[in-house]
């Protein structure tokens, strides 16, 4: 792993915290793996091997019911992780990953990574404290599935988005059917409510360049009354 992966992978919010030696242990096990649009990182129900840093690129983690639906549970942009659970609990891969566009990531192997544990033993509890932060997040995602409307959950997707860019200005990674499958109904109503933020200025949008115009509204819109 050359220094320039080394330093992307420090930026795994993931990793946030460790100090040098600590991500330099990690970094040293971690094998460099490319995958281009449609390819699969790994499918539901797998064994878990390990933990895959996202460096470049983005991947969507979804589930298939048992009718065939897919539902998209998130979308990850690099620098990123997936497949953190498993990796301490040693059960399968919980849903299937697969690259959206051309991907280039890091993955450690769990002999790997629990090796670094126990030379690093503080590495454990920062990246639980990283773990917890992603169920609170998923807690969140239930809630709008369950009691927010479509309009609140794609409120809350483009805030998702526009911090996971870093920037009020970002490049929408996904279709409208796509954002449709993730929120749980159909391409129209997904496009009907982008058009309303546009109109009450809360978004502007060029081809796929999403513009947030007024995020403390965009943010008013995504709260969810539980």
């Amino acid at each position: 792993m050359n220094p320039g992966k080394r330093d992307q992978i420090a930026r795994v919010p993931l990793f946030s915290g460790l100090s040098a030696p600590e991500i330099d242990a990690l970094a040293a096990r971690a094998v460099e793996k490319k995958y281009d649009a449609g390819q699969m990182l790994f499918s539901e129900g797998e064994p878990c091997q390990g933990i895959y840093l996202i460096l470049e690129g983005s991947v969507k983690i979804y589930k298939t019911t048992p009718s065939g639906r897919e539902i998209t549970l998130a979308l990850e942009i690099g620098p990123s992780s997936v497949a953190e659970v498993p990796l301490f609990d040693g059960g399968p891969y919980p849903a299937s990953v697969v690259a959206l566009d051309h991907v280039v990531s890091a993955f450690i192997h769990t002999r790997d990574f629990h090796q670094a544990c126990r030379q690093f033993p503080e590495v454990s509890l920062k990246m639980l404290a990283a773990v917890g932060r992603r169920l609170r997040q998923l807690v969140t995602l239930i809630e709008l599935v369950t009691f927010g409307s479509i309009r609140q959950r794609l409120a809350a997707l483009l805030l998702e988005y526009e911090e996971q860019a870093r920037a009020s200005s970002f490049s929408l990674p996904v279709t409208h059917q796509e954002l449709a499958s993730r929120l749980g109904t159909v391409r129209e109503v997904v496009s009907r409510n982008i058009s309303r933020f546009q109109v009450e200025g809360l978004i502007r949008i060029a081809g796929r360049q999403v513009h947030v115009l007024d995020r403390d509204g965009l943010k008013r819109e995504a709260e969810t009354e539980l």
